[in-house]
C-alpha cells in the first residue's frame, strides 16, 4: 500500500465509525464496481488532506461540516458529525456551524442538515 493509503486508514480509524472504516478498508485494492471511490476517500481525503499539519482536526471538522451542509450531502454529514465529536468539536460548536451555514448556504439546506445532525447526535447519545 502507498504511504497516503496507510496514513488515511490510520486517521480514518481514529475518527470514523467502525462500519464506515470497514467499508473504506474493503474498498482499498478492490476491483468491485465503485470501490475506487472508497479508495480515493482513504488516499486523498484522509491520507493527503486530513493528514496535513496546517490545520487541526477540530478545525477541519468544522470546515467539513459547513461544506457538507451547503452541498446537502446528508450521508456524509452523518459520518462527519460523529467524526467531529471524536475530533473534539462540541455539540454547541456543531449547533453554531448550523447557524453560520444558514446565512451562507440558505435555510432549506441548513434545515435539512439540522434534522440529520439532530438524529445522528441523539442516536449516538450526545443529545437527549
Amino acid at each position: 500500500m502507498s504511504n497516503s493509503i496507510d496514513a488515511g486508514l490510520k486517521i480514518a480509524a481514529e475518527i470514523v465509525d467502525e462500519t464506515t472504516l470497514n467499508r473504506m478498508k474493503a474498498a482499498v485494492g478492490s476491483d468491485a464496481f465503485g470501490a475506487k471511490l472508497g479508495e480515493f476517500a482513504v488516499d486523498l481525503a484522509f491520507g493527503k488532506v486530513w493528514s496535513r499539519p496546517g490545520m487541526s482536526r477540530h478545525d477541519r471538522s468544522l470546515v467539513t461540516l459547513g461544506i457538507l451542509i451547503a452541498s446537502r450531502s446528508q450521508e456524509e454529514l452523518k459520518i462527519h458529525t460523529l467524526a467531529a465529536i471524536r475530533n473534539g468539536v462540541s455539540v454547541k460548536e456543531i449547533e453554531e456551524v448550523l447557524y453560520q451555514a444558514c446565512v451562507y448556504a440558505g435555510f432549506p439546506a441548513t434545515a435539512s442538515a439540522a434534522g440529520v445532525i439532530i438524529t445522528t447526535l441523539r442516536e449516538a447519545g450526545h443529545l437527549s
